[in-house]
């Protein structure tokens, strides 16, 4: 205390003036109405700045668990599509009826961790087998296909990425239905890959849209890339096409695991056949 008194006993002359400025102030401001608007206006842009400026931090503090909830709406939706459906028809003399059934589901998942610059490359997503992943199921993002699931942890997966030299996938061109299979090139540009095998009648364009078929473990229709380049193959019974691919793999963030609901009986009919042609 003795030390505080001490201290504005020193100072006391800008402690007056200080009292005498806010008094002063506050008497001309109360006193003259335009004085006091144009204070109360220059306050409220002031406030309002900072609570926009703060209003933008909260809304990127919060924006991971914005693109989480839209990521689970997405697979929602899509759970929801026909595409994702088979249809049972069951007939019995003149009656019919037709249901539709749930083929696919989709489990939106983050990606943790990816490459696109290696001959094989792999990316990491935060759902495993507690989520109910398994080995196989078909990975998507919103814009096309990335590849499947080769490892499974019981919080994590590695997904073997389209930009993967042992990579496959059934693709058609979308305007004539016909079918070859996407594989990577040897010049491992993430952006390009190749439709290889297709028959010399398809006659594509350029531009044309290349989508998966009914032969891949995906839903048929979903956007591989476009064709980019037209290439003539040995003797010309078939046709590479050079495809942009839809999905660019440098900015992966979210991506949609595929549940084939008929895949391990598919599996296991294919293994029986196999098996008796032996």
């Amino acid at each position: 205390m003795r030390n505080l008194l001490i201290f504005i006993t020193k100072y006391n002359a800008f402690f007056l003036f200080l009292i005498f400025e806010i008094a002063s102030l506050i008497v001309y401001l109360k006193y003259n109405s335009f004085q006091k608007a144009s204070v109360i206006n220059s306050t409220n842009q002031v406030t309002g700045n900072l609570y926009a400026r703060a209003d933008e931090v909260k809304g990127y503090l919060t924006l991971r668990e914005v693109n989480d909830q839209l990521a689970r709406e997405n697979a929602a939706l899509r759970n929801q599509l026909k595409s994702s459906q088979y249809i049972d028809t069951v007939a019995h003399k003149k009656v019919v009826d037709t249901i539709y059934k749930q083929q696919y589901e989709y489990i939106a998942a983050k990606v943790i961790n990816n490459s696109i610059n290696k001959r094989n490359n792999y990316l990491t997503i935060d759902r495993g087998s507690r989520e109910g992943i398994e080995k196989g199921m078909g990975v998507i993002a919103s814009n096309g296909v990335v590849g499947k699931i080769a490892f499974v942890g019981e919080h994590l997966s590695i997904v073997q990425s389209l930009l993967h030299k042992d990579s496959r996938v059934s693709g058609m061109l979308a305007y004539n239905k016909e079918i070859g299979y996407i594989q990577w090139g040897d010049d491992m540009n993430p952006r390009k890959a190749l439709l290889v095998d297709v028959s010399n009648n398809a006659q594509p364009k350029i531009g044309e849209p290349v989508v998966t078929s009914d032969l891949s473990l995906f839903p048929a229709g979903i956007p591989l890339g476009k064709v980019s380049k037209l290439k003539a193959k040995g003797t010309g019974f078939f046709l590479n096409l050079e495809v942009a691919l839809a999905v660019d793999f440098s900015k992966l963030e979210y991506v949609d695991v595929v549940i084939n609901k008929f895949a391990k009986e598919q599996a296991g009919l294919e293994a029986q056949e196999k098996k008796a042609d032996e």
